[in-house]
């Protein structure tokens, strides 16, 4: 039934049973999304979400029957760009899939731009982020577009409900758990020397900073 209705919607679809059956198609030829249920046999949707995550950018949609949010959000932590959980509608599906497709080019970059804040290098069309020393850093989907999204509003504190605004727009649903996750990942990949810079900073009670010019050691801003 899904496979059908995204071919309405003039998407090319194949479906496969199993992660082996993944990894044969995904040899064959470039995906541009992977819709991957958990409950899977053999081998687990988060597991097979890890190994796509370690090979490649490929999009993934987690797809769970799983109720808790510790458990549909794991999927992001794996490196998953969006989740969606069972059951739900076809259009909700939709949406999604727009979503995260539309996120490829993210907003507000070109495809050769090279950004740059606290000898940071961040190349959003890419994915990747340099260190200071030249270090590269891969990103998702979901971090890059969070990334770009502090980037374009620097020494903005932004709500969760502004954050959840700003990347999904009016086409799909994040939770706040999730806004937290993406920024505790982002605030790891942007650890430097042994010590963290503060480029996010936690407003507590109001949301999240972007400061692209932070001091080591929680010394004070000019």
């Amino acid at each position: 039934m899904v496979t059908s209705f995204l071919q309405i919607e003039g998407y090319s679809v194949d479906a496969v049973s199993n992660g082996r059956a993944l990894d044969v198609r995904l040899a064959r030829s470039r995906v541009d999304l992977i819709l991957l249920d958990i409950m899977l046999p053999e081998e687990s949707g988060l597991d097979i979400c890890k190994r796509i995550r370690a090979a490649g950018d490929t999009r993934i949609i987690i797809v769970t029957a799983l109720a808790e949010v510790a458990d549909r959000v794991a999927g992001l932590d794996l490196g998953a760009d969006d989740y969606i959980g069972k059951p739900f509608e076809l259009v909700e599906l939709a949406a999604r899939v727009r979503a995260v497709l539309r996120r490829i080019a993210p907003r507000g970059a070109g495809t050769h731009d090279m950004l740059q804040f606290a000898g940071w290098r961040f190349e959003p069309a890419r994915r990747l982020l340099y260190t200071p020393k030249g270090v590269r850093t891969a990103l998702t989907g979901s971090e890059t577009d969070m990334m770009l999204t502090f980037y374009q509003h620097p020494g903005q504190v932004l709500s969760r409900a502004q954050l959840m605004s700003l990347l999904r727009g009016r086409d799909g649903v994040m939770e706040e758990r999730a806004i937290d996750l993406l920024v505790s990942r982002l605030r790891r990949k942007l650890a430097h020397g042994g010590r963290q810079l503060e480029l996010i900073r936690t407003v507590r009670g109001d949301g999240y900073e972007f400061d692209p010019r932070p001091e080591i050691g929680g010394g004070t801003r000019p």
